[in-house]
């Protein structure tokens, strides 16, 4: 099933207000907050019926927490958490690592629950290794909102979805089977870390589109991971190209990937043999589709994802909602979004970014 790839006025970044300078506050001590009482739900939070009526608190402690600092990506997308903070007349911090490891933000979730803050918003490394530290910080009574990438249900309140994971896995699919031609042929996917949980849902749902008749013209040949380093990403993409002579497409789901294999290719013998595609920031690609590198990747606007985690956060912690479905809260310059099973609450569909309007984009 073909997923169609719409423009969305929801995932649409004005150039003027897209180059956000985001600046990491440093974490410091503090006292935690009074423990919930018994009467709690799962996680440790009280538990208590929404008030859609209830005013927004002012002066929320919201905290973003991304996969890494001074990752691209995760700079947009906490940048436009910042904005939301600040229409909101909140407290902006952000922190974390510097690698995108399974355990380094661990210990900035035990700093920040010291710190008493309101809500944090995380996208987590490893689906597992941060729930021990969120589950404490829910039993204090701080809100967790997951972005882009999610923790295991059990230990967040709400997550904020670029897209719909089967929507993204099948555009995946797509674009490496446009990229291919007629003829088909080997491809390779270029991801982030392996523990990834958005990455992982995403290939799992390419994996199976796959394997539809479709697709069976198309061969992967190899899931590699670059731990979304630039350097690491682009060494695995020569890696391929030298491990798989015949390989017609590199389907990189991050960022970081898409980059750093376009830049390899660009300079190479395989360029015009080699296509490469996927999830890309237009600033970052605009001059590899520009050289004929890359015909089409896709994206939504990562400053939305940190936008709307923010308001959603705020929702939550002013009583607005508990992460139940079926609720709705509005979130600023975004309009009234509606919580889905799970707790998961999505962005919009991405858009595909091509050289008739990769320009039209400035994030």
């Amino acid at each position: 099933m073909e997923y169609a790839v719409l423009r969305s006025p929801r995932t649409l970044l004005s150039v003027g207000s897209a180059a956000l300078l985001v600046i990491g506050l440093s974490a410091c001590g503090g006292t935690t907050k009074d423990s919930a009482s018994n009467d709690t739900a799962a996680g440790g939070q009280a538990s208590a019926a929404a008030d859609p009526n209830a005013a927004i608190k002012e002066g929320l402690k919201i905290a973003f927490l991304p996969k890494q600092l001074n990752n691209p990506y995760s700079d947009v997308e906490t940048g436009g958490g910042k904005v939301a903070v600040d229409e909101l007349k909140g407290e902006y911090k952000l922190v974390g690592p510097n690698d995108a490891s399974a355990s380094s933000q661990v210990s900035y979730i035990n700093t920040l629950i010291q710190q008493q803050q309101d809500v944090i918003v995380v996208a987590a490394n490893d689906p597992n290794a941060v729930c021990p530290s969120l589950n404490q910080a829910r039993a204090a009574k701080i809100k967790v909102i997951t972005f882009d990438s999610d923790a295991s249900k059990d230990c967040r309140d709400a997550f904020i979805n670029q897209a719909t994971t089967q929507g993204i896995g099948e555009s995946l699919a797509k674009m490496a089977l446009e990229q291919a031609g007629a003829d088909g042929g080997e491809i390779a996917v270029l991801s982030a870390t392996p523990n990834a949980t958005n990455q992982n849902s995403w290939i799992d749902v390419m994996k199976k589109e796959l394997a539809k008749p479709d697709y069976a013209k198309l061969k992967l040949v190899k899931v590699a991971y670059g731990n979304d380093d630039d350097q690491k990403s682009f060494q695995e993409a020569q890696g391929l190209l030298q491990s798989y002579p015949n390989l017609k497409v590199i389907v990189a789901p991050t960022t970081v990937g898409i980059a750093a294999a376009a830049r390899y290719i660009s300079s190479s013998s395989y360029k015009g043999k080699v296509a490469v595609t996927g999830l890309g920031l237009p600033n970052q690609m605009r001059e590899y589709v520009k050289d004929g590198t890359v015909a089409k990747f896709a994206l939504w606007n990562p400053a939305d994802i940190g936008y709307l985690a923010a308001f959603a956060g705020a929702a939550m912690a002013s009583g607005q909602i508990t992460g139940a479905p079926g609720e709705k809260f509005k979130a600023g310059k975004l309009g009234e979004y509606t919580i889905g099973a799970d707790g998961e609450i999505v962005l919009g569909p991405p858009t595909e970014f091509t050289k008739a309007n990769i320009d039209q984009f400035n994030f």
